[in-house]
């Protein structure tokens, strides 16, 4: 019993203080802390010739760094109290639910008061030029986001939980800044990024259809598995179009479509065949189902470690 608490009591209340609390503004942030790592790398490495080798050894080395260091500390820690706490803070720093969800609803907000002034709240959640973008535009990129966002800041960190414990959750994390930062085509990137975006496609191509299948589910719709295996593949990324297409299905909505990034058109297929007016209604949908898909993965991971507790 004392085994299985103090695995499922940091899971518990690591969620519980992401639903309370989301991400902490005014406490430092590790995410913050792999940002300045990959910010210093790239700047001192991403030059010169090799740029494909110096920004694979790079990603490798920072994933490896997370986790052996986690790793380290959590057997240097010979309390279960200081033990469980530290736990429970890293859980609660490597979940991402609700400050996305907060993001997408003040979208919805801002564009009641203006188009620009949605453009520019969108603006803080996508990586996509948001200068041109009509009041439709902005509403889709927030539930696109909205979608990924639950793949990559809930239910994969929790899978990597469950798989490599505290250590592989906090490296899991490493592995999508990685992503976020560098892993674009474009003309920057596409050398020294291209092992970071090749790691994350494989770190989430379970969780991704994890996701999608969370959310079929968590929708009520079970005849959605179709469209999302049918549409899933349509994205440029291997994992992305999955969840995207889970959500598209639910709202009976389109996503994707072509986009603009750091100045290049990147010309993303449609998910998706109906093309109609997003609401706020659709967006509060969107947030229930993220949020029944967050709770049954939870009850999901808990039952893993339960069996791996008890046999």
């Amino acid at each position: 019993m004392e085994k299985f608490l103090i695995f499922i009591l940091p899971l518990l209340l690591g969620y519980l203080l992401d639903r309370i609390f989301g991400d902490p503004v005014r406490l430092p942030h590790p995410i913050v802390w792999f940002g300045k790592m990959i910010s210093w790398g790239e700047h001192h490495f991403n030059k010169g010739q090799h740029r494909m080798v110096k920004g694979a050894l790079m990603s490798v080395a920072c994933i490896l760094l997370v986790f052996f260091v986690l790793w380290g500390a959590m057997k240097l820690i010979p309390n279960a109290i200081l033990w469980c706490a530290l736990n429970t803070i890293i859980i609660f720093y490597c979940l991402a639910g609700t400050t996305l969800i907060r993001e997408v609803r003040n979208v919805f907000l801002a564009l009641d008061e203006s188009l620009e002034a949605g453009r520019k709240q969108v603006a803080r959640i996508v990586g996509r030029d948001t200068s041109l973008l009509t009041a439709q535009e902005v509403r889709t990129a927030a539930l696109e986001t909205l979608a990924e966002n639950l793949s990559d800041g809930v239910i994969a960190p929790l899978f990597w939980l469950a798989v490599l414990g505290v250590p592989g959750m906090a490296a899991y994390k490493m592995v999508n800044t990685l992503d976020s930062m560098i892993g674009y085509r474009t003309e920057r990137y596409k050398d020294f990024g291209c092992w970071a975006a090749r790691i994350d496609d494989v770190a989430n191509f379970i969780p991704a259809r994890l996701t999608a299948a969370l959310m079929v589910i968590a929708s009520g719709k079970l005849s959605l598995f179709k469209f999302v295996w049918r549409n899933g593949r349509k994205h440029a990324s291997p994992n992305s179009g999955y969840p995207e297409a889970a959500l598209a299905g639910a709202l009976n909505c389109r996503f994707g479509g072509p986009h603009y990034y750091f100045g290049e058109l990147f010309d993303k297929p449609f998910i998706g065949e109906n093309d109609r007016h997003l609401t706020t209604a659709d967006m509060h949908r969107a947030v229930r189902i993220n949020r029944i898909a967050e709770v049954m993965m939870l009850a999901l991971v808990i039952v893993v470690i339960t069996l791996f507790c008890y046999f």
